[in-house]
C-alpha cells in the first residue's frame, strides 16, 4: 500500500479514492451538478475530517457521505429534489451523543418517509459509546454513524432544526422552524444512566414525526 504524498499531503492511496469517491457522486448527481462543484464538496468535506482524524483509511468514505449529505442538501434548496419528504437536522455541541441518538431514532420510525441529518458545532473524535450502546438495546445500530460538522446549505435545506444544546453556536436562518430540545449530554455518562436520555429522546421524536403527519413505523 502506497505511503507516497504528494504537496499537500495526501497519499497516493487517498487521491485514488477520491477521484473514485468523484466519480460515483458525479453518476448520482449527473444533470444537477458539475464535476467542479461535486470535487469543491468532496474536497473541503474530507478536509473537515483529515485534520483530526486517528486513521486516514476512512477519511476518503467519510467525505463522499458528507460530501453527497451536502449535494443532496443543494439539490432540495435548488429544487432538483421535490419529493415532499420532510427533512429534519439534529444539532447538538459534539454530534456524538443527543443528536446521533435523535437520528437514529429518526429514521428507525419513519423509514423513507423523512430524511433525517445530524451536525455538531463541535464535533468529536467518535461517537458517544455509551449511547450506542443504549440504542443497541432498542436494536438501532448508530456505530456507523460520526460526529460531523453542520453547513450553511444542510441548515438551510432542512424543514425542522432540533437543536440540543449548542446554544449560540447553532446557525439561525430566519422563517425556518426551529425546536430546542432541553436534555442532558450523555457525554461521560455510563449506560444506566444514558438510558432515560435515550427514552426522552424517542418519546421527542415520536412526537416530532406525529406533528409532521409521518405514520410511525412500529
Amino acid at each position: 500500500m502506497s505511503t507516497h504524498t504528494d504537496h499537500d499531503g495526501i497519499t497516493l492511496d487517498q487521491q485514488v479514492a477520491l477521484r473514485m469517491a468523484a466519480t460515483r457522486l458525479a453518476t448520482e448527481y449527473e444533470g444537477r451538478f458539475n464535476q467542479q462543484t461535486i470535487e469543491r464538496f468532496l474536497h473541503e468535506s474530507y478536509d473537515q475530517f483529515a485534520g483530526k482524524a486517528t486513521t486516514l483509511n476512512f477519511v476518503p468514505l467519510l467525505a463522499e457521505r458528507f460530501a453527497r449529505q451536502r449535494l443532496h442538501a443543494m439539490a432540495r434548496i435548488e429544487g432538483h429534489e421535490t419529493d415532499g419528504r420532510p427533512v429534519v437536522l439534529f444539532l447538538c455541541v459534539h454530534n456524538a451523543g443527543r443528536s446521533q441518538m435523535a437520528l437514529g431514532f429518526l429514521q428507525h420510525y419513519a423509514g423513507d418517509a423523512a430524511i433525517g441529518w445530524s451536525g455538531g458545532s463541535e464535533p468529536g473524535d467518535r461517537v458517544n459509546e455509551a449511547a450506542v450502546a443504549a440504542m443497541a438495546e432498542r436494536e438501532i445500530d448508530i456505530a456507523q454513524e460520526y460526529p460531523k460538522p453542520w453547513t450553511d446549505e444542510v441548515v438551510r435545506a432542512a424543514d425542522v432544526v432540533v437543536t440540543m444544546g449548542c446554544g449560540d453556536a447553532c446557525p439561525y436562518f430566519p422563517g425556518k422552524r426551529y425546536e430546542d430540545w432541553a436534555l442532558d449530554d450523555p457525554a461521560g455518562l455510563e449506560v444506566d444512566d444514558v438510558r432515560p436520555i435515550r427514552d426522552e429522546v424517542e418519546r421527542r421524536v415520536l412526537a416530532l414525526l406525529d406533528d409532521l403527519g409521518v405514520a410511525a413505523r412500529r
